[in-house]
């Protein structure tokens, strides 16, 4: 990951503001629970999938269900019959889950797998009675948006690669800080910026295998 903020025009950074903010002093387990508990704190971010039938991407509001391997892997219901159940089913490897948390900047980007789970096992592993508004009941005894009705999935992401920015100080600290750096034509130290790559999220999951 060194490389990423390496690349430079002269004798100075191509992307200064990475070059700043980029943190390589994380530990990986600092690195993966400060993300985990961004996540879980956030809860609702946009899911993207390439779609089944055309290369367009598409982006829809999701709320994270629950959590496997140590965090790092998401759950999600779906609808199976959905367009994004079906934009998965064949463009599994094509898929990226933002969170945004608009009162302080901290956002998230994990790109991953993604694979449709259905059956009752794990779907009562992750029910929400929240489902019924969303799906309804038809009325046939069958489609009723309880764990047993057969509309119901769920969305597996594996992460492959993840970003994590947030602040390093308050809203008042930044402003000032890059007030200071503006002053001096200079970039500011505002954000942490960390990366987490397939084989750090490897070794992660083989030690926090669920």
């Amino acid at each position: 990951m060194s490389s990423t903020i390496s690349t430079s025009v002269g004798k100075q950074p191509a992307d200064p503001y990475k070059s700043k903010n980029f943190d390589l002093s994380a530990p990986l387990k600092e690195k993966v629970e400060d993300l985990v508990k961004f996540i879980q704190d956030t809860k609702y971010g946009m899911l993207t999938t390439k779609a089944s039938d055309s290369d367009l991407l598409s982006s829809r509001a999701m709320a994270l269900a629950g959590t496997e391997n140590g965090g790092i892997d998401l759950i999600f219901h779906t609808n199976l019959h959905s367009a994004k159940a079906i934009d998965l089913t064949v463009h599994p490897t094509e898929t990226n889950m933002s969170f945004l948390n608009i009162a302080t900047g901290e956002w998230a980007s994990i790109s991953g797998t993604a694979s449709i789970l259905a059956g009752e096992e794990i779907v009562q592993k992750f029910y929400s009675p929240a489902l019924q508004t969303w799906l309804g009941d038809l009325g046939d005894g069958v489609h009723d948006a309880s764990p047993s009705d057969p509309r119901i999935g769920v969305i597996r992401v594996e992460a492959k690669s993840a970003i994590h920015v947030f602040p390093r100080k308050g809203l008042v600290g930044r402003a000032v800080d890059t007030g200071k750096a503006i002053a001096k034509g200079e970039v500011p130290q505002i954000n942490k910026i960390r990366e987490l790559s397939t084989d750090e999220l490897a070794q992660w999951r083989n030690t926090h295998k669920e």
